[in-house]
């Protein structure tokens, strides 16, 4: 059976994100772990003072996780099976060694936290765990539903080095679980970009991805990020797949000031996967 790790720190948009994953789950007849790591708190003073034991915090850690396990339960009526991890230490250290453990199918994030202080800790961490959990990683943004499920999923792609650095297995597997329609979305700007490799390039990511029969988007736009994150709002894709290493897509996600926020905007969940 397959696991969805979801990460938590009893927020708001963490709670949202689970809700999320919990339909996801259903949909995909798959499992739930909860997750959550914790810290010591320190004072710093002219002494550090440590200011609650480690028992009370795995207490704490523990029951919140239990009380929303059997929140998910009820919703459910006991049709998902539910497990719980709390863990002291780095929360991006400690989820990738549960993942190496269990292989889950993804790890399930809020994106940005509703308030300043969500935003800025856990926000921090989602980002954390994109650039280094060599696990995917999907960003649920605030308020998003998973509703009537995934249908439309976009990849970005550059056309570079396509069979080198394209995770094809596991995005065929994605879009085969939901049943969805894949649309591969490249970003360029009056050709700047146009390699004299270019045409060979998508022509071996056609050939990649022929079985499922793709449409193909060219977007012209002179920033990538903003290219996708605009066609993803027009055409109603449910999610966004992007590798961390080619596309600063989810950093966009939290800069209040920045353009870049129209995956947060249009509530589209973004799913960051590894070469």
């Amino acid at each position: 059976m397959k696991t969805i790790i979801v990460a938590t720190d009893f927020s708001p948009v963490s709670t949202n994100a689970m809700n999320f994953a919990t339909d996801m789950a259903l949909a995909m007849d798959a499992s739930i772990l909860l997750f959550n790591a914790y810290n010591i708190p320190v004072s710093y003073s002219d002494v550090p003072i440590v200011l609650i034991s480690v028992e009370d915090l795995k207490k704490s850690s523990e029951g919140k996780l239990e009380e929303l396990k059997k929140s998910i339960g009820h919703i459910t009526s006991g049709k998902l099976k539910i497990a719980t991890e709390a863990r002291m230490g780095n929360t991006v250290d400690e989820l990738e060694e549960l993942c190496n453990k269990i292989q889950p199918f993804a790890v399930v994030m809020g994106a940005r936290g509703a308030s300043g202080i969500e935003e800025i800790i856990f926000g921090s961490t989602t980002l954390t765990a994109i650039r280094h959990l060599t696990w995917p990683v999907i960003c649920i943004p605030p308020g998003k539903e998973f509703g009537k499920g995934i249908k439309k999923i976009g990849f970005a792609c550059d056309f570079k080095q396509v069979v080198e650095t394209t995770p094809v297995q596991f995005i065929k597997q994605v879009v085969k679980e939901f049943k969805a329609e894949l649309h591969i979305l490249n970003v360029d700007y009056k050709n700047k970009n146009f390699k004299p490799e270019t045409p060979e390039q998508s022509f071996l990511l056609h050939s990649l991805f022929d079985d499922l029969k793709p449409l193909y988007h060219f977007i012209n736009s002179a920033d990538t990020e903003d290219g996708i994150n605009e066609f993803a709002e027009t055409n109603n894709l449910d999610m966004i797949i992007t590798i961390p290493k080619k596309h600063k897509l989810l950093a966009g996600i939290f800069k209040p000031s920045s353009t870049k926020q129209l995956v947060f905007q249009s509530h589209i969940p973004v799913l960051c996967v590894h070469e």
